[in-house]
């Protein structure tokens, strides 16, 4: 019996123009620009199953994807290749043969996520498009202290929005952490071993407003436990977000790479 060859593709890309990582039919999309090119290096249809499925606006770091295929292209023959033939805006890192029934996303045992903050009294317009910007500055204590209620297991019902499939929203969360970049950017790093639809970007939102004293920990608590059916207020802009990394094996604290 002879068994398709598994490619694992370590990618980055700026979601700003795509409608989000997932095939759409008719959608701008970073699997259908990535499949298009996979397709014509392979020599066949292939499907880019990708560790996570980044909504619109959002960007990669270190996204995972997960090619079958009975292509002999070699591994640094089709990065070299995508360097013509993919926008500027997708990269491929990194392509290495993974074993047999490699999965990017079912086997990921955690992903990490970036979210950036910029605190400026007037906007920057070149980072409209990577980063939420605000001019009040919250208070990051306030926020890392509010953080840490996220840690471990817990049902996070109250922090998916409308429109997530019907999956189990119980996570466990290992780290969560607001950092102090430079004078003007905060970024909040949230590592777990699945994340339910827009829940990252609830969470931030929440947090923000927890370091901006509109809402008090105990009350961010509350939300946590309240297990209500759906998130109750907008969330934090998809252009602040980053898929930072993804991890294969169980979770080390000092395994994430911070980029």
């Amino acid at each position: 019996m002879t068994f398709m060859r598994t490619i694992k593709l370590k990618i980055a890309y700026d979601g700003s123009r795509y409608q989000g990582y997932q095939k759409q039919p008719h959608g701008n999309t970073i699997q259908n620009i990535l499949e298009e090119f996979l397709n014509k290096v392979c020599g066949e249809p292939v499907t880019a199953k990708g560790s996570g499925r980044t909504d619109a606006g959002v960007h990669a770091l270190g996204q995972i994807v997960s090619v079958n295929t009975n292509g002999k292209i070699p591994c640094k023959n089709l990065v070299r290749a995508s360097k013509t033939m993919l926008p500027e805006d997708i990269v491929i890192l990194e392509a290495s043969d993974a074993p047999e029934g490699f999965h990017a996303r079912y086997d990921a045992c955690w992903k990490q996520y970036a979210y950036k903050v910029v605190v400026a009294k007037q906007k920057n317009p070149f980072l409209v498009k990577y980063a939420w910007q605000m001019e009040a500055k919250p208070n990051v204590a306030l926020m890392n202290e509010a953080a840490k209620l996220l840690l471990g297991k817990h049902d996070f019902t109250a922090f998916r929005s409308t429109g997530s499939v019907d999956n189990d929203p119980v996570r466990t969360i290992f780290h969560a952490e607001w950092k102090v970049i430079n004078a003007e950017e905060l970024r909040f790093y949230i590592t777990g071993d699945g994340f339910l639809y827009h829940m990252v970007r609830n969470i931030v939102w929440s947090l923000v407003q927890v370091g901006l004293e509109k809402r008090t920990i105990a009350e961010f608590e509350a939300e946590i436990n309240s297990k209500r059916c759906e998130f109750l207020n907008s969330p934090a802009p998809g252009c602040g977000l980053y898929l930072d990394c993804v991890g294969y094996v169980p979770y080390d604290a000092k395994s994430p790479e911070e980029v």
